[in-house]
């Protein structure tokens, strides 16, 4: 429908992750899943070192290498739990909403990706789709991931700070920095403050003229308004040892 920001904290959250991560002219920086490349062009504007970005989707990888090209900047069709990449070949690894779209076993192996091929020391940053509070009780978040995965058409699998935090700790990362958010994706505010009052006209009037897609969107918001005290996002920034 035109949207750009698809990530669950917004275009806000987006950023603190990327402030978090300090990135330098001297960052070999590597994206999973890159999508459309909006946090790639602003990581860009950083200026680093070299950009990789791992995108699995051929049709996402095509459009990202005629948008992201240059010296030292390549877009590689792979799964980012296996890379291709060399051992400690980056300083700087990050993902957004693609972890959530995983059953544990396979967030626990991309995140051991990101460890390996980080330099020691060296910054992993992702932004997932959290649940809260962190005591929220087993039922809860099994009807949550339920009905998210029904409405998406995708296996949404999100987790609490605590348990995301855990995951990377299990890795062998140490938090730096911890950012929440809260998930309003559909809503008019968040939109207008992501994409912008004329793009979000737009997006109305694409949204409007398409119905199949009106009414997956409609399911999809009533999904996150249902069970919006129950669901935010989350950006960590972790380190590893």
């Amino acid at each position: 429908m035109g949207k750009r920001v698809l990530r669950p904290g917004g275009k806000e959250l987006t950023l603190k992750l990327l402030e978090g991560m300090k990135f330098s002219p001297e960052d070999q920086v590597v994206e999973f899943a890159p999508g459309i490349g909006y946090t790639a062009s602003k990581v860009l504007q950083k200026h680093p070192k070299s950009y990789t970005g791992i995108e699995l989707n051929q049709e996402a990888a095509a459009y990202l290498k005629r948008k992201i090209n240059g010296q030292n900047r390549q877009i590689i069709i792979a799964d980012a739990s296996h890379t291709t990449l060399a051992a400690s070949c980056a300083d700087k690894v990050y993902g957004e909403a693609m972890l959530t779209m995983h059953v544990d076993r396979r967030k626990a192996e991309i995140i051991s990706e990101a460890a390996r091929i980080l330099k020691p020391g060296g910054y992993y940053g992702i932004h997932e789709l959290g649940l809260t509070p962190d005591s929220i009780d087993e039922k809860t978040k099994a009807t949550i991931q339920r009905e998210l995965s029904m409405s998406i058409k995708v296996n949404a699998r999100p987790l609490t700070k605590e348990e995301w935090i855990c995951l990377l700790q299990g890795q062998g990362f140490k938090i730096i920095q911890v950012y929440t958010n809260s998930m309003l994706l559909l809503e008019t505010r968040r939109i207008i403050d992501d994409e912008g009052l004329l793009r979000s006209f737009r997006i109305g009037y694409n949204i409007l003229r398409d119905a199949s897609a009106r009414k997956r969107i409609l399911e999809m918001k009533k999904v996150f308004t249902k069970y919006k005290t129950s669901m935010n996002a989350v950006a960590i920034v972790a380190q590893k040892i």
